[in-house]
């Protein structure tokens, strides 16, 4: 069907918006009933992190930090409009164009959708829907833009002057203009008012802009769109997931933890605390969107490589002996001095009791670990093995663990980077080879085995700030898990390295505080350099290094200025 229309450019992108709006509202809550993963939105996104090279992650990374992510799904909404907008002028020219344009942007979602892990031909459904109900919104409000110029509720109820001279002529007898003409006929001998709405003949109508047609069509489209997506949103688990995590009593460990000696934390004001609060712990992973998994309908599959294949229910694994450990966790992605790296009590089982339960093969060296969301991380098995708390953890400092963490159940694995051990929402372990399996991570660059580096970070005074003369405060932390920080020296201008004061430290598995609170700082610019010394005897090296392939180095060095 040919429009040949002519409307004002805001019109245009009014009707493709609303339409865009439509087929994202109505595929979110379809996708709410078919499978929340199967969102379109969602999968091109998580396609787009899939297919982005290494180095433009770690950029993103760096530059966005956690708000990654959010990033990320707001530039693809923002193309979304802008080409929903480009569609919407296409259409009221030739509405076989927009129609085309739908179905290719649908077509972009299906194989988004069908190339995620585990998706099924019913993951497409939230697509069609959407596409499908788009068309027929983007058909709608074009004809309802468009309206005969004799139509008296543009004529005389419409919009002021909607006719125009040429509706005028029309509606008078006056004869008519050739039929081929699609331009805006304005009435013979007059000058055209450019305010003045078009009229524009399609076949024998003539036809006129009719802007309270289109108003009232995209207030009626807003509306549906606004309808589905907060339905949609609902459906998707998010507020059903939030009461579940509210309802979980977490039991007893067996053999409780002490509370935490007053030596642990320094109480510097600025310092960051022995243990990171739930809503400041950093979080670094691929899904666009939070995993919500109901703990009712969860289960983890052991298999592989192993005597008895091992399936789990968040009921089974409650019953088991719990274990609490305190444990830093720390990102690969974290620079010298970065901010992801945390410190948690965390709650759970033994790792390696339910390994013991499934029966490893001598050959297996790998657990090839799968989160809700398809994510994939390869970890050591003779790490998790070794006696450390390698836990499968559903606590968090007191509490069930927060959604965005990994609730209902997560992997903890002290001494390794996350990309290697912290599988989040972790719902299948296949017990491996690494000669025979990768993970995530290694196809792209980053090692298959990833210990954390021993570290130090500055966190007073901070980078590039201004300080008065005087006594002052230098602390940070320091960090080398699974086997303990014994010392911190700081110097001042490369100077001497001086002994830092440090906290105690309840386990190797945790970070360390320290403190040289006795830096007589004269006025002037000065620099200020960390290393730290683990319990093995070794000094961190000042050799700086990328944080690909596995885990940057360095020692963390600011700048003061001292007034």
């Amino acid at each position: 069907m040919q429009s040949n229309r002519r409307v004002p450019l805001w019109a245009s992108a009014l009707i493709g918006l609303v339409s865009g709006a439509v087929a994202v509202a109505v595929s979110l809550l379809v996708a709410g009933l078919v499978n929340p993963a199967a969102f379109p939105v969602v999968a091109v996104g998580n396609a787009v992190v899939d297919l982005t090279p290494a180095p433009l992650k770690e950029w993103a990374i760096r530059t966005f930090g956690e708000s990654d992510k959010t990033v990320l799904l707001a530039g693809i909404l923002l193309i979304l409009a802008a080409v929903a907008a480009a569609l919407g002028r296409a259409a009221v020219r030739d509405l076989r164009y927009g129609l085309a344009g739908l179905a290719g942007f649908g077509l972009v979602g299906v194989v988004a959708v069908l190339t995620r892990p585990g998706s099924g031909l019913t993951d497409v459904v939230p697509t069609l829907a959407g596409v499908g109900v788009a068309m027929l919104a983007l058909r709608w409000l074009v004809r309802r833009s468009l309206v005969p110029a004799d139509d008296p509720a543009v004529s005389h109820g419409g919009v002021p002057g909607a006719v125009g001279a040429a509706g005028a002529a029309h509606v008078t007898g006056a004869a008519p203009l050739p039929e081929t003409s699609p331009e805006p006929l304005p009435g013979a001998g007059e000058r055209h008012d450019p305010s003045t709405p078009p009229v524009m003949r399609a076949g024998n109508d003539l036809r006129a802009f009719d802007r309270r047609g289109l108003l009232t069509g995209a207030v009626g489209g807003v509306a549906l769109a606004g309808i589905a997506g907060l339905a949609g949103r609902a459906l998707s688990g998010q507020a059903e997931v939030s009461v579940a995590r509210g309802a979980v009593l977490l039991p007893r460990p067996a053999k409780p933890l002490a509370a935490l000696p007053a030596g642990v934390d320094l109480r510097i004001k600025g310092l960051s605390p022995f243990v990171t609060p739930d809503n400041d712990f950093y979080r670094v992973d691929t899904a666009l969107v939070v995993p919500q998994v109901d703990p009712r309908d969860w289960t983890l599959t052991i298999h592989g490589m192993v005597d008895r294949p091992v399936e789990l229910t968040f009921a089974d694994l409650m019953k088991r002996a719990v274990v609490e450990a305190d444990v830093t966790l720390c990102c690969v992605s974290n620079e010298v001095g970065g901010p992801y790296i945390g410190n948690a009590r965390w709650l759970g089982v033994s790792l390696a009791g339910v390994l013991r339960d499934a029966g490893v093969q001598k050959d297996a060296d790998m657990l090839l670990s799968t989160s809700a969301d398809g994510w994939t991380a390869g970890t050591p098995v003779d790490v998790v093995m070794d006696g450390r708390d390698a836990l499968l953890a559903f606590g968090m400092n007191g509490r069930p663990l927060p959604v965005d963490h990994g609730f209902p159940v997560r992997q903890v694995v002290p001494g390794l980077y996350g990309y290697v051990s912290a599988t989040k929402w972790v719902t299948d372990i296949k017990v491996t080879r690494f000669d025979r399996d990768e993970a995530y991570w290694t196809p792209r660059g980053w090692s298959a085995k990833g210990p954390i580096k021993t570290e130090s970070r500055i966190d007073l005074p901070r980078d590039g700030s201004t300080v008065p003369a005087g006594k002052t405060v230098v602390a940070g932390v320091a960090w080398a898990q699974h086997k303990g920080v014994d010392a911190v020296e700081v110097r001042v201008d490369q100077g001497q390295w001086r002994q830092a004061r440090l906290a105690e430290a309840p386990t190797a598995d945790t970070w360390r505080q320290w403190v040289l609170d006795d830096w007589d700082a004269t006025p002037g610019s000065h620099t200020i350099e960390v290393r730290a010394t683990d319990a093995t005897g070794y000094t961190q090296t000042g050799d700086r290094a990328p944080i690909a392939p596995d885990g940057a180095t360095g020692w963390h060095t600011i700048t003061v200025e001292v007034a």
